[in-house]
């Protein structure tokens, strides 16, 4: 089995390897680094986007808190998340793209600057985006729990590897490469979704009333709408309401929304948004595999020892399947990751580079934007070592928590900028600006400050500060928004 694993990731490597390189050779500046000079097809982008929406954490980690929590987790995660994504998805897509396309933007921050025509709005939020350091975390942390224990090496030095070889390859293709590798991610995960949602059927001998009765003698909580025991499905407000709010906002991040950039023409939307729907609902599911392996494992424990949250799903595959399916299931869980982690490492390095590094000297760099971008990745591969070796060692429950704290706190920013930008015209750039830093000062608040019951013991959920940020940014965004356009009006009359 491990000489077998060592072979498909070799080959899987080989693979990535000869796309990135026949890309490479059509990467040649920021721009077609940042959106491609290939035409792409719809289905292609939609499924691209699927890939990279859906990441280690779909895949690997949440399953875990199902395991953990129960039904109240796949209503959270697979049921309510994904209905405010899909919503946003579909209101936002055509006007961020109509938007970016006419101001050439090729990162959030840019696009933000130039709809507020505001450097300043530019520079904040290419900071803010050094939040999603936190996003990168988890997914090495996923895949690096998946491939030590498939390969039966030290957690550590696959931690190197796997950023070595991640960050690597995307210093060079870029969007030429990455929307091709993860439309081939996309394939990959279908598959390994079915074969992990259809892994428990034997659980469904008696229906599904014998299958909650299994799950409900084990924990009667693991049944309900809601669990009172555990830290982040609790009630209505965090099952529901949170997730409602959170899918909403959680569109607004640089690879996910900048991936309708990608299209050709703005006719090439809808499909593109059909293909990456579909997909996505099936991904989102996944988590609900957590259920079997809460029913493999009931006390929680393998060999005498406690199963770790993170590592549920990678011990349930590495016990349930055979060495040939593990193996598929393996290749498709890093496909998980690495589709997710291709998309943010190019987002964030383009932003750091022309959005924070090049302002701050001047506009002028001391090498070419490509070189010095490719220096920002090696940058960011030696962060991301050293804080997710801290949080394979010591998590606070699980590294889920930590990253949903910074990427959480990053769209409870972004999100009314985005929405204001896109929908209402005339809008002051101190209102998204304003906005913009109540969202980051509640949620910080919130989660640090322990306010409100929810947060006041044991570990803290990030979606209560996030959805308590976004409706105050939001809040307090439109006030202001009424007050200076009232203002404005009155002016004009006089």
């Amino acid at each position: 089995m491990v000489f077998a694993g060592w072979i498909s990731v070799a080959l899987y490597i080989s693979f990535i390897l000869y796309v990135v390189i026949g890309a490479a050779r059509r990467t040649k500046d920021m721009a077609s680094y940042a959106v491609g000079n290939f035409q792409f097809s719809p289905a292609v982008v939609g499924l691209s986007l699927a890939a990279a929406m859906t990441s280690a954490a779909t895949f690997i980690i949440n399953p875990g808190f199902v395991a953990y929590y129960g039904l109240s987790g796949v209503l959270s995660m697979a049921v309510f998340l994904p209905l405010g994504s899909f919503f946003s998805l579909i209101m936002l897509s055509k006007g961020f793209r109509k938007i970016g396309n006419t101001v050439k933007a090729y990162t959030l921050a840019q696009w933000v600057g130039a709809r507020y025509e505001s450097k300043g709005m530019a520079f904040l939020f290419a900071v803010l985006s050094l939040l999603l350091i936190t996003f990168i975390v988890l997914i090495c942390v996923g895949l690096t729990q998946v491939l030590s224990i498939t390969l039966q090496t030290d957690p550590l030095y696959t931690l190197i590897a796997i950023v070595i070889f991640t960050f690597g390859y995307m210093m060079f293709g870029g969007a030429n490469s990455m929307v091709y590798t993860n439309f081939l991610q996309a394939l990959l995960k279908v598959v390994v979704a079915f074969l992990l949602l259809g892994s428990g059927y034997t659980y469904f001998a008696g229906g599904w009333a014998d299958f909650l009765a299994r799950l409900n003698a084990i924990d009667p909580n693991l049944t309900s709408a809601y669990n009172p025991e555990s830290p982040l499905f609790r009630d209505f407000f965090e099952v529901v309401i949170c997730q409602l709010i959170v899918g909403v906002a959680v569109v607004c991040q640089p690879h996910i929304i900048t991936r309708s950039l990608m299209l050709k023409k703005d006719s090439d939307v809808n499909r593109y948004l059909t293909f990456a729907i579909v997909v996505l609902t099936l991904f989102f599911f996944v988590v609900f595999t957590g259920l079997y392996a809460r029913l493999a494992f009931p006390d929680l424990q393998v060999n005498g020892k406690a199963l770790r949250l993170d590592a549920t799903m990678s011990t349930y595959i590495a016990t349930q399947f055979s060495p040939i399916t593990g193996l598929l299931m393996m290749l498709g869980l890093l496909s998980a990751g690495l589709a997710t982690l291709e998309g943010l490492i190019q987002s964030l390095s383009i932003t750091i580079t022309s959005d924070l590094i090049k302002p701050l000297l001047g506009g002028k760099l001391p090498l070419s934007e490509i070189i010095m971008n490719r220096l920002v990745i090696v940058f960011l591969g030696i962060v991301a070592i050293f804080i997710s070796y801290k949080q394979i060692t010591h998590p606070d429950l699980s590294v889920g928590i930590f990253a949903q704290n910074g990427v959480y706190a990053y769209f409870a920013a972004m999100f009314v900028p985005i929405l204001f930008g896109t929908f209402l015209k005339n809008v002051p750039a101190i209102v998204p600006t304003v906005s913009a830093i109540i969202g980051l000062m509640v949620h910080f608040s919130v989660y640090y400050g322990r306010l409100t019951p929810y947060m006041a013991t044991g570990t803290r959920n990030p979606g209560i500060a996030a959805a308590l940020a976004i409706i105050a940014a939001v809040g307090v965004g439109g006030i202001l928004q009424l007050i200076l356009s009232s203002s404005s009006s009155q002016q004009s009359k006089k």
